[in-house]
Parts: structure tokens; C-alpha cells; sequence
């Protein structure tokens, strides 16, 4: 892990809503998580709730930009959407690095014209097995990664269609679109690599409801909880990324 220096640019956390109200009751969110994982220290970070329409800062001061999941859908296309979608694309313009998670990576395909909606599947939740392209295997963040590696998921929407110019980096047998790469400091997963398996329970206990209604088996779910340190693993590899490009 590469340390950053006194006084850096820090990495913006550009959050895109709230985890969970069980998880919020231990006063702990999607920033949090990610930091935690991340392998460098607070202060390395500032979080904005664009959700809440808080003011981004300027994209000069930032050394780079992780973008958090969320409850929302894409498709209700809320207006601070825009504004986010607005801020990725300078970003792009501006060779600054973006990890953008579950929601985020939905968020960044539709920024660069791809398509997101429900997935004609249902919701995929739980540790899943994910499969990394060819591509991958040149990719900054993912040519670490073994062939197949276990992750945690909870989503109902999912990236239909990659913008043009995409590269996909990561599948599996229910989503076709599972990481993506857009030029060379782009990136986009569908999974959540700041999640453990409490955090990925918790989330399946709190929906449980809507889970069986939907025809998936909850014990089942609960029964295949593991850890996750390849996934995991890309939140380091991105801050190491965001120090070496900014050094």
C-alpha cells in the first residue's frame, strides 16, 4: 500500500444514498466500509451525499472518486443523477481515477450512454462466484485477480447494455456485466467489495420478505455467506492506483 503524502489531494467518496436501516443503527454507512477496506486512513477521504444534493467539490482538488451503492434505481432517474453523471464525465475528461460500486457502476454506464434496468432475473443477493475476462487479465485493478473469485452482491438492477468503448472485465451466469472499464481510469462494479459476509446477512435478514416472495431461499442464501478477499482486494488496489497516477 502506497502512502499518500501530507497534504494530497484526497479521494472523494461520492455517496449515492444509505446502507440499510438495521447497519445504520451502528452508525455505520457505505464510507465506512469502503475506508475501512480500503487500507489507507480517514483522512485520506471525504465523502458528499450528492443524493442529498450536497455541492461537489472542485474536481481539481480531488486525486480520485469512489462512488457508493444505494437504495434507489437508476431508472427513477432523481435529478442529482444528472448532476452526478455531469461531475463522472469531467472526471473522465480529466484522466481522474472512478471506482464506481453496485449503484455507481450502474451510475457510470448510464453517464457514458449505456443501459440500466431491472434485471429480467430477479435480485441477485448473497456471495456469489464471478468469472474475470481476458481482458481483465491487462486491466490495473483486476490482472490480480484469479480466474474465478467469490464476492457479495444485493441488487435489482443491473447494466444492460455497456456504453461504447467499454471493456468488460468481470461475469457471472446471472449478470453478464459484473466490472467494466472505460478508458484507463474508469472502472465499474456491479459487486460490492466493501461488504463482509455480517454486512451481506444483515442485508438478506432485512429483506427477507421481499426475498421469499420473489421465490429465493433465504436459509440457502445465509448457508453460502464466505469471505471475499479478492474482491475486497480491488478497493487497495484502486487507492494504490489514484497514489501512483497522482505521485
Amino acid at each position: 500500500m502506497l502512502e499518500m503524502n501530507s497534504g494530497a489531494k484526497k479521494i472523494l467518496i461520492m455517496k449515492t444514498g444509505s446502507t440499510v436501516p438495521m447497519l445504520l443503527d451502528t452508525s455505520e454507512d457505505f464510507e465506512d466500509w469502503i475506508i475501512r477496506y480500503s487500507g489507507s486512513e480517514k483522512e485520506n477521504f471525504l465523502t458528499c451525499a450528492v443524493h442529498l444534493n450536497e455541492k461537489l467539490p472542485d474536481i481539481t482538488n480531488i486525486s480520485g472518486m469512489i462512488i457508493t451503492g444505494s437504495p434507489a434505481f437508476l431508472t427513477d432517474l432523481d435529478p442529482w443523477n444528472q448532476v452526478a453523471a455531469d461531475y463522472i464525465r469531467e472526471c473522465y475528461r480529466q484522466e481522474v481515477p472512478v471506482l464506481g460500486i453496485c449503484y455507481g457502476h450502474q451510475l457510470l454506464a448510464w453517464a457514458f450512454g449505456g443501459k440500466v434496468d431491472f434485471h429480467s432475473g430477479g435480485r441477485e443477493i448473497g456471495t456469489v462466484n464471478i468469472r474475470i475476462t481476458g481482458a481483465a487479465k491487462t486491466d490495473s485493478l483486476f490482472k490480480e485477480m484469479p480466474a474465478d473469485f467469490m464476492a457479495h452482491v444485493s441488487h435489482s438492477q443491473s447494466v444492460i447494455t455497456l456504453p461504447e468503448g467499454a471493456v468488460l472485465l468481470a461475469e457471472n451466469d446471472f449478470d453478464p456485466h459484473h466490472g467494466f472499464r472505460l478508458g484507463n481510469c474508469l472502472w465499474g462494479i456491479q459487486f460490492h467489495p466493501e461488504f463482509n459476509s455480517e454486512i451481506t446477512r444483515v442485508y438478506i435478514e432485512e429483506r427477507k420478505t421481499n426475498i421469499e416472495a420473489e421465490g429465493l431461499d433465504t436459509e440457502k442464501l445465509l448457508s453460502e455467506l464466505t469471505v471475499t478477499p479478492e474482491a475486497t482486494g480491488l478497493l487497495s488496489r484502486f487507492v494504490d492506483f489514484v497514489a501512483k497516477k497522482a505521485s
